[in-house]
């Protein structure tokens, strides 16, 4: 009787890195999967990008736990797919997305050995950044709306789902939901009588030969990695900073970096350190002792690569779903994430209309001169924003 608290404390830390991995995983991989797609990916790549993340991840979680006995967790950029979802294709296709996804590991390894490049990103106003990014998700966030109207049947029982569990267990809604849609799934697979073809469920990886046009780099490169820094590095450093925890900055970014350019040529787009996910592992819900909390960041780790075996399957889950059931799902988990970033972009009035002109140049979606609009929004809310405040400070 004595050894079962013992035993139940030991067992915490772990339940909690498995609870991390599962929520991260489920909450976002849909926005990977159409992140991918948008930019060109077959499926085969599509989910062969969610493998190599996912094994990515888990070493990365693994390695930097272990090494530092920090509970510092590694996540996929779901900012990121997001915005490879607003872009599309650019010129060079699946191949030049691929080789902007290699340039903007480099951008991370620099960012590491470099430090005046994190300076220079840091500069960005944040109200500008998040503005951007809030544009890019607009469009996605509306995929629930507009579902209900296109499928009714499909889109409506997962909405309610993720409204239930938003008020009852706001963690878990948008897994749930997830949940809600694979049951949707299956009976319109029943009904059809459509057969699953067994290979769609195997893992496997399909490697891509990079290439680099111009629209890559300054369409997803760029942009990509700004929103991975703005919107995962810096608020996930700042949130382990919250939980008592000075993450190493250089051995950080060098670990995603080098996470990255490994999963490139197989598809993965970003990994970076975690963010909303990064509490799971590092609060004291995850283990009383602090010391000890980095137990569940290895076993987020561990349990991300056993994810990794199942990438096929969810990626042919989202392959056969209905139309807009799939997209209503990434929808819902963007909720959070648009409604933080509308927040930040407008809570300093002097940075408003910079804010505001950013934001609906990113929601626009147009492209010019084969450079996405993300790009566009950035350079318009600099130049207002210069155009508003110069002089101002000699006055």
């Amino acid at each position: 009787m004595t050894d079962s608290p013992t035993s139940s404390s030991r067992a915490r830390p772990i339940t909690a890195g498995i609870v991390t991995a599962l929520v991260g995983y489920t909450s976002s991989f849909v926005v990977v999967l159409t992140g991918l797609r948008a930019v060109g990916a077959s499926p085969e790549q599509a989910a062969s990008g969610l493998l190599a993340l996912c094994l990515a991840l888990g070493l990365g979680c693994i390695l930097l736990a272990w090494r530092y006995r920090m509970p510092i967790t590694a996540a996929w950029s779901t900012p990121g797919a997001a915005l490879l979802a607003a872009t599309g294709l650019v010129d060079g296709g699946w191949p030049a997305a691929v080789g902007a996804f290699l340039v903007v590991a480099a951008l991370i390894l620099l960012t590491g050995l470099w430090p005046q490049l994190g300076r220079l990103i840091a500069r960005i106003p944040p109200s500008i950044a998040q503005a951007m990014l809030a544009g890019v998700l607009l469009p996605l966030c509306l995929a629930p709306i507009t579902g209900i109207v296109v499928n009714p049947w499909g889109v409506v029982p997962v909405v309610l789902t993720w409204l239930v569990f938003a008020r009852l267990a706001p963690r878990w809604a948008v897994p749930l939901a997830f949940v809600a849609a694979a049951i949707v799934v299956a009976i319109s697979l029943m009904r059809e009588g459509m057969p699953v073809d067994p290979t769609l469920l195997v893992p496997r990886v399909e490697f891509t030969v990079p290439t680099l046009t111009w629209g890559s780099l300054v369409g997803i490169a760029i942009p990509l990695y700004i929103v991975t820094m703005a919107s995962q590095n810096v608020p996930g450093v700042a949130i382990m900073r919250s939980f008592g925890y000075v993450v190493p900055w250089r051995p950080a970014m060098l670990v995603t970096g080098v996470g990255t350019a490994l999963a490139a040529p197989f598809g993965g787009h970003a990994v970076n350190l975690a963010a909303i996910s990064a509490a799971l592992a590092a609060a004291p819900e995850a283990e009383a002792d602090p010391e000890r909390r980095w137990v569940a960041a290895t076993s987020a780790g561990g349990s991300y690569l056993l994810l990794a075996a199942l990438s096929a399957a969810f990626a042919a889950l989202v392959l056969l779903a209905p139309p807009a059931v799939i997209p209503a799902v990434a929808g819902l988990a963007l909720f959070a994430a648009f409604g933080s970033a509308i927040q930040q972009a407008i809570d300093d009035p002097g940075e408003r209309l910079p804010a505001v002109v950013t934001f609906l140049v990113a929601a626009s979606g147009v492209a010019l001169a084969g450079i996405s609009a993300a790009f566009w929004a950035l350079i318009a809310g600099l130049v207002v924003r210069f155009v508003m405040h110069v002089g101002r400070s000699s006055a």
